[in-house]
């Protein structure tokens, strides 16, 4: 009877063994999600497939200082630019390292693989989108005029300037262009400098009749130097975008829709009132701040 008993046993087992590994091929299996990392301090960590030049670093490239959107504070780096990108890269869980260049060779630099990315207040424009690639807009910008009202107190506008005066730009921006395309048939001599400083040192010195540049540059510019005014403004309908190292296309997707979430849970827009509380007009959050009546005309444009 126990041997009997004991077959029985053996042979129930082997048919709901058999039972049971039917379910298991016909049943799909069930996965488990996999569970976002997030570096040690608390931050998500970068995507599988992000990729950047140094593991867990962003090296942004900047031409600094240009206040109000890259420059040092009690020897912190700070601005509009610096505090968007660095938001961005805490998103992606990565650290920022911050390489102070020069503006005239950003671009090449950046498609070189020097840079993942460059943060320097830049406009987008055809030709740099032939070597690099860009982000989504942040910024509207445009240009303003900039003159020495001890010296030349009749001027009021770009139109007021002709034959004989002189402008200074820095070399490789737009205003550079600008100025190039629109004064120089007027026979306004257009003087190139390598900072941006050096164009309203220029000016403050008597050494140009004024200064094309970036508005909020400007205005920050005028207002720590008495002899300087800001007399006006050029819509030049301009968008900053941050370029990316084109060979880096997963960097490039990644930063869209992280800006796009940046300025959907109202993060740009604060960053943005920090720098910019009385120019709403340069804002690209859609919201009411944007739509409002700049004093100053605010918006624009270091390139």
């Amino acid at each position: 009877m126990r041997r009997h008993l004991l077959i029985l046993i053996a042979v129930l087992a082997v048919v709901a063994a058999a039972c049971g590994g039917g379910a298991d091929e016909t049943a799909p299996a069930e996965t488990e999600a996999a569970p976002t990392e997030q570096a040690a301090d608390g931050t998500a960590a970068p995507a599988a497939d992000l990729s950047t030049l140094e593991e867990g670093t962003l090296t942004v490239g900047s031409d600094i200082p240009f206040p109000p959107f890259e420059f040092e504070e009690d020897g912190e780096l700070v601005g509009f630019d610096v505090d968007l990108a660095e938001e961005i890269a805490t998103r992606l869980g990565l650290e920022v390292r911050w390489v102070d260049t020069s503006f005239d060779t950003i671009f090449t630099q950046l498609a070189a693989g020097q840079f993942d990315m460059v943060a320097s207040s830049t406009t987008i424009t055809e030709e740099r989108a032939a070597t690099v690639n860009f982000s989504d807009p942040y910024y509207r910008a445009q240009q303003a005029l900039t003159i020495n009202k001890e010296q030349n107190p009749d001027i009021t506008s770009v139109d007021d300037l002709g034959e004989g005066d002189s402008v200074a730009v820095q070399t490789g921006t737009t205003g550079e262009s600008w100025a190039n395309e629109n004064l120089g048939s007027k026979g306004v001599q257009v003087r190139t400098f390598p900072e941006a400083g050096d164009t309203f040192t220029a000016a403050e010195a008597g050494q140009v009749t004024g200064v094309i540049f970036d508005e909020p540059a400007a205005v920050d510019a005028a207002a720590g130097r008495d002899a300087l005014e800001v007399v006006g403004t050029i819509d030049t309908n301009e968008e900053y975008g941050l370029p990316v190292n084109p060979a880096n296309d997963a960097l490039l997707a990644a930063v869209n829709q992280t800006l796009a979430e940046v300025i959907a849970d109202g993060t740009y827009d604060e960053i943005y009132q920090t720098y910019f509380p009385d120019a709403p007009a340069g804002s690209v959050a859609g919201g009411a701040a944007a739509s409002e009546t700049s004093t100053t005309g605010a918006a624009a444009t270091e390139g």
